[in-house]
């Protein structure tokens, strides 16, 4: 299966991995202003089976949906190190590819990741809104859900919302997403191998939800080269709400990644 993808720049490849449901756009919205600064890596945006413009075919797992993110690896990047970011149900994916690909992978950043897959077995906080502004709510049109996740309901994040979030939403393969649910766990599962030693970044959201924040610090044993950081002010569109917050430590992440810091830090 081909996925429908959107590149920039050129260098070391950036795989970024979008939630259930939105599509490319999530990512790109706000990984691309932080990128805009900074030469020498080639962002590779995938829509992932049965959202965006990829066809979910007859994939009915999320094993399915592992195997079209491989086959895309391998035509896009080849044996080639690479960058790795998944937010949501995309950090879900990514945990497993790390598994897959220790060496390969040189860092992997996580936002607002899944920590426990199923939602009956997470660990999160009440719905609030902290931070609102005049009229926004009174600009929504009939069946917009942006306040369904919104902690922050600024005319700013709902802009990022409108451009970033919702036009996956519409296009998504709602039949087949419920077909793939039905087989959501992965059978390589997160975390089933070694600890993984590259720099890595865990940002929650305090607010957050849908995944929250407490499950993802049960994660931290197996990446002993991890910034877990927990934003107040933001829930589980982390990514609209903070986003200079988000460029802040995804520039110190690609900043760990680049010296080559050790994978294994030695005493003495």
């Amino acid at each position: 299966m081909t996925l429908h993808h959107v590149t920039f720049g050129d260098g070391v490849p950036v795989l970024a991995l979008h939630g259930w449901s939105p599509d490319h756009r999530l990512m790109t919205g706000c990984l691309e202003p932080i990128f805009a600064d900074l030469p020498g890596y080639r962002r590779l945006y995938p829509d992932l089976p049965g959202m965006g413009q990829s066809p979910a075919g007859d994939i009915d797992s999320s094993d399915g949906i592992m195997a079209a993110v491989r086959e895309y690896i391998d035509e896009q990047i080849d044996d080639e190190p690479f960058l790795l970011i998944g937010e949501s149900y995309g950090g879900y994916l990514a945990r497993a590819l790390v598994v897959e690909r220790p060496e390969q992978i040189l860092g992997i950043g996580l936002i607002c990741p899944v920590g426990t897959l199923w939602h009956k077995d997470r660990k999160v906080p009440e719905h609030v809104v902290l931070r609102t502004e005049p009229g926004v709510l009174e600009s929504l049109t009939e069946g917009e859900d942006f306040t369904d996740l919104a902690v922050v309901q600024t005319a700013a994040a709902l802009a990022a919302y409108r451009s970033d979030v919702a036009p996956g939403l519409a296009l998504a393969d709602e039949v087949a997403l419920e077909r793939i649910q039905k087989n959501w766990a992965l059978s390589i599962a997160p975390e089933s191998g070694p600890p993984y030693d590259g720099a890595s970044l865990i940002l929650c959201g305090r607010q957050d939800s849908i995944t929250g924040y407490e499950d993802q610090f049960t994660l931290l044993p197996h990446y002993p080269r991890a910034t877990y950081a927990v934003a107040d002010v933001a829930g589980h569109n982390l990514q609209l709400e903070q986003p200079e917050l988000l460029a802040a430590l995804v520039r110190e992440w690609l900043q760990r990644v680049s010296q080559g810091l050790p994978r294994v830090a030695t005493s003495g």
